[in-house]
């Protein structure tokens, strides 16, 4: 996992976005001239043919694989009328963005100062925030007096450190172990280091999960190899909870995994599969994904379809490298890993980490690129259960990410000197407006108001890693009856890294 393997790669560089993946085409699936009315409920737009049929006046507008794409700063939309024989009463229109997920700038790492290896983030809830790592002295700790000292929303003792943003509770004082310790935070800014969390044979922690009130704290057991699980009640008494040993037996070399619970409550496991690649030579990650769910996270994991696989053609052939850190463990037997040789050169990712937003899943990871500089990557699918697609890439060196939302928005926390922010996949600013023809006379007669449309998104109780959605929607239950209806949208740039919003859906409801 070169978080441990943390490469030294990282580099001082924060690059701009760009769009890495090519979108599926998409097919128009709607009756009649490319019309997308699914029912006499709906009134749908969601595919190029829709879009392009239903385009009576744009500006600034390009409709590409079923995506209607700004091409300045300011751009607008409007429909044709969709009319009936009847009168029809309109209840909502529902505006839907591409959900790549482009809208991120760097800030300064939100994440303790002295924390050390792959930050593992955790979000259990408002003002909740908690991040585990490895404990590295504070610069000055040596000759520092704490004092006592207050901080908002903690109850505990709390004594100062040479950090102004960082402050230590009970639980630092018990015996230092050396391998994960946690950190809490209210508000993504201080933090209050609680002590231990697993011992030093665990200390290759790659990725936590929430469950029943509990904290479940996954380690590959040896590096690279076989999550095994912590399961803690207690964050604050600076001690490691209770060891359950091997969780996923994976039958491919490489881990790195990320766990999250879908809303069922199943614990799926997001592993790196090391069968076709060097991985040595490339990051310790690999093209190739390996996804397992299990009921509890503690055994009886299913290996279900892997969810990435950007594997070339394979050669046939076999190579051989070494593990620096498999021998370590009292029953591994070789440090030797096999592959199967594939061509040509091919991407890797890796250390993965995973949330889901009103239920589309977003997989972010190393991304070592068979040509060019390392960064950040993410992938989405609107299901644990079908392929993810690849959608950007950010930064530049070994990331080792993790996401989860706090204070209203989502943090991308890195290895690199900077993290990420994003107030969530749905950029600003799209104003719209709808109108109906009351006389059926071919004309609309009754606007609404121009009206901002965006989604909000906020915690779900018993759960780190979903986050719920509310969609961005007009309430027309008060707009007339009408025999045509018609809507319009105008988008405005608000983002100062370049990144516009795309609209990929429209949906009416009557």
């Amino acid at each position: 996992m070169m978080k441990r393997k943390r490469h030294l790669i990282i580099a001082l560089a924060i690059t701009a976005l760009s769009l890495a993946a090519v979108r599926p085409k998409r097919t128009d699936d709607g009756p009649g001239k490319g019309e997308a009315v699914k029912d006499n409920d709906k009134w749908i737009i969601d595919t190029q043919q829709a879009w392009e049929a239903q385009a009576a006046d744009s500006k600034n507008i390009r409709i590409n694989e079923g995506l209607v794409h700004p091409t300045s700063s300011k751009a607008t939309f409007k429909s044709k009328m969709k009319r009936f024989d009847k009168k029809r009463s309109a209840q909502s229109i529902v505006f839907d963005q591409s959900p790549d997920w482009q809208n991120w700038k760097p800030i300064p790492n939100a994440q303790p100062s002295n924390l050390r290896d792959a930050p593992v983030f955790l979000s259990l809830g408002p003002n909740n925030y908690w991040i585990f790592g490895r404990y590295g002295p504070l610069e000055g700790e040596e000759s520092f007096q704490p004092k006592e000292a207050k901080l908002e929303g903690f109850d505990v003792e709390l004594t100062t450190t040479p950090d102004p943003h960082q402050f230590n509770a009970p639980g630092s004082n018990a015996p230092h172990k050396k391998g994960y310790h946690a950190w809490q935070s209210r508000d993504m800014v201080n933090w209050v280091h609680h002590g231990s969390v697993t011992p030093e044979f665990a200390r290759w922690v790659t990725t936590a999960e929430y469950g029943d009130g509990k904290a479940y704290i996954y380690y590959d057991y040896p590096n690279d190899q076989d999550p095994h699980l912590y399961i803690d009640e207690d964050l604050t008494d600076g001690k490691p909870g209770k060891n359950m040993g091997l969780a996923f037996r994976d039958p491919s070399d490489g881990s790195d995994c990320a766990f999250i619970r879908d809303l069922e409550g199943k614990f799926h496991v997001i592993y790196e599969d090391w069968s076709p690649i060097n991985a040595r030579k490339h990051s310790w990650d690999s093209p190739l994904a390996g996804h397992a769910v299990s009921n509890d996270g503690i055994n009886d994991f299913t290996i279900l379809e892997p969810p990435v696989d950007e594997r070339t053609e394979p050669t046939g052939d076999t190579g051989t490298y070494k593990h620096p850190h498999w021998l370590q463990h009292p029953d591994w037997d070789t440090n030797i890993a096999k592959y199967e040789i594939h061509k040509p050169e091919q991407n890797a990712f890796g250390d993965w980490a995973a949330i889901a937003i009103g239920g589309q899943y977003y997989l972010f990871c190393d991304f070592d690129p068979a040509k060019g500089h390392m960064g950040v990557a993410w992938f989405t699918s609107e299901s644990l259960y079908k392929p993810f697609r690849r959608c950007g890439r950010i930064g530049k060196g070994h990331p080792d990410p993790d996401i989860g939302f706090a204070e209203g928005r989502f943090y991308l926390i890195t290895q690199f000197k900077n993290d990420f922010i994003s107030p969530g996949p749905w950029v600003e600013k799209v104003t719209a407006r709808v109108g109906v023809d009351t006389t059926n006379d071919g004309e609309i007669d009754t606007w609404t108001d121009w009206t901002e449309v965006k989604e909000t998104y906020d915690y779900i109780d018993g759960f780190a890693k979903q986050i719920s959605k509310t969609s961005a929607e007009i309430d027309l239950s008060s707009l007339p009856s009408g025999y045509g209806f018609q809507f319009e949208f105008k988008t405005t740039q608000t983002t100062d890294n370049g990144v516009l919003p795309v609209m990929d859906k429209i949906t009416f409801n009557f």
